[in-house]
């Protein structure tokens, strides 16, 4: 069974209906050029593609479904948003999180985009988060990649640029552009820092469209300020505008903007960075540099290094207690490997895991609850689940237990597995954190063994202790 990323995106008619409520009115706003480019929007996407295959060997991604799933919504909110004389049907746009504390946020040509979880930690609210995703947006839409490379003269040159046209743009260049600019040509850098002022006008005017107070994109460099004590710092040779003076510039644009009720804050936002704020420290992009880490599946399950076999070892009558922090604590056998990663953990023995998720083990995790109760959050996770795993299907109703003295749900799902070829039953045991979030315990196995693994699972629930005060 794969670990399934939960989503929960908003409707295009929601969407709509927000923006009826929050409408614009433009008094004169800046009116943008798309810079001179000699390549074809495809060249954008192929060259994004690469870029990104490469970010995502390169940078630990968070695999955590509910703040992906958060990040997408806000994201496809700010895309929805983008003018038409700027919107390409060929891209598209993605959004991730990479497991790293700077400030930062940097885009690619065709759409993907990579948010540090240190940039989400820093904002002071939905909308300074939503301004920084605006700007990089606001680079993919113009199309400051290739139009960098029309510049430059090769688009096979400007790849190995790229963190210096588009990364780096949140913190001022520092983490981001000290790898392309140090290097760089001179002349290169009043390209770069006119794309930056073209993505704070459009960026700005994309989150007005959008619902969102632009001045928030401002007040993002002010917590950027105080953060990196940079605030008389001069325009040195980064390519990117000091944040001082960024902060004036869209404040002057914001004033041709209007728009009614903007979307500040949120509770979900809240939520979101009380859930980041429970994980372990993230680490710098230098101590990630220096420490060799990268994420090594490449964007894919933290399970995707191991290789499947016809015959797996059964579980062994010893156990270990598995702890997380003071969060939760539970004995799991001693010959299962474990998993972790964000706010779920795998436990697997060998020849069970591999690039399509676990066939026999056990997967522990925590996802914002899409519902105001045990059981509508239950259903509505299950059924993003069967989504994620098509071949799974329920069989029968919920059933009524508990978990470390919490009222508790469980249901069985089976299907013919697509790596073994077996049916396959996965049972699924929900409960409610003090927070409002959902904790999930997914037990997978055969068919054929679950005479072997029934035990197993069940002391596992019974050793289960949470403790979320």
């Amino acid at each position: 069974m794969k670990s399934y990323k939960v989503s929960t995106s908003l409707t295009s008619a929601f969407l709509a209906f927000a923006m009826l409520l929050t409408p614009l009115a433009a008094f004169a706003q800046t009116r943008i050029s798309m810079p001179k480019n000699k390549y074809k929007v495809q060249d954008d996407v192929k060259a994004g593609q690469q870029a990104a295959a490469e970010a995502e060997r390169q940078f630990p991604i968070l695999n955590d479904s509910s703040v992906t799933s958060y990040v997408q919504r806000v994201g496809n909110r700010l895309v929805d948003a983008i003018p038409q004389e700027f919107d390409h049907p060929e891209f598209r746009y993605t959004f991730k999180v990479v497991n790293a504390r700077d400030i930062n946020a940097f885009a690619l040509p065709g759409g993907p985009m990579y948010v540090n979880r240190g940039m989400i930690e820093a904002a002071r609210s939905e909308g300074e988060m939503a301004g920084v995703m605006a700007h990089e947006i606001s680079h993919v839409a113009l199309r400051h990649g290739t139009a960098g490379a029309t510049k430059q003269g090769g688009i096979g040159t400007q790849l190995g640029t790229l963190g210096m046209i588009l990364g780096g743009a949140i913190l001022g260049g520092e983490t981001g552009a000290q790898i392309g600019a140090m290097g760089a040509q001179a002349w290169l850098t009043k390209y770069s820092r006119e794309y930056e002022t073209q993505a704070d006008i459009l960026g700005s005017q994309i989150m007005a469209r959008a619902g969102y107070d632009p001045r928030d994109l401002a007040n993002m460099f002010r917590t950027i300020e105080q953060q990196s004590g940079r605030s008389g710092a001069p325009e040195w040779l980064s390519s990117h505008p000091n944040p001082a003076n960024r902060y004036q510039r869209i404040n002057q644009e914001a004033a041709l903007l209007r728009v009614s009720n903007p979307v500040q804050d949120s509770t979900e936002f809240r939520n979101v960075q009380a859930r980041l704020n429970r994980m372990s420290q993230a680490p710098t992009m230098a101590e990630i540099e220096r420490s060799g880490q990268r994420n090594p599946s490449g964007g894919n399950s933290p399970t995707a290094s191991g290789a499947y076999s016809r015959r797996v070892e059964y579980p062994s009558n010893r156990y270990r207690t598995y702890t997380a922090g003071n969060f939760v604590q539970v004995q799991v056998p001693d010959n299962w490997r474990e998993f972790g990663e964000g706010s779920s953990v795998t436990f697997a023995p060998e020849g069970a895991y591999g690039n399509n998720g676990i066939t026999h083990g056990a997967i522990i995790g925590v996802a914002q609850a899409n519902g105001n109760n045990l059981r509508t959050a239950t259903q509505s996770y299950v059924s993003e689940l069967l989504q994620g795993n098509d071949y799974l299907r329920q069989q029968g109703a919920y059933t009524r237990g508990t978990i470390d003295g919490r009222n508790a749900l469980s249901t069985t799902l089976a299907g013919r597995s697509p790596v073994t070829g077996q049916t396959e039953v996965v049972t699924i045991y929900t409960t409610l954190l003090r927070d409002g979030s959902l904790m999930s315990i997914s037990t997978v196995a055969p068919q054929a063994e679950s005479g072997s693994y029934s035990r197993v699972f069940s002391s596992m629930i019974g050793s289960m202790r949470i403790n979320d005060r």
